[in-house]
């Protein structure tokens, strides 16, 4: 287990994001689906390239 809590944050920030992805775009708005899945991809390579 890393002592680095600030990376396993990230990554796990990220994973919720993408649960927010697939939510929205279950809900048909594309445009915030595509916002989210950027921020997705941005916070789980920065908790890689942290860790």
């Amino acid at each position: 287990m890393t002592e680095n809590w600030v990376a396993i944050a990230l990554i796990f920030l990220g994973l919720f994001l993408i649960g927010g992805v697939v939510s929205f775009i279950r809900m048909g708005i594309r445009l915030f689906a595509v916002v989210l899945g950027l921020g997705a991809v941005l916070a789980i390579v920065a908790g890689v390239l942290r860790w």
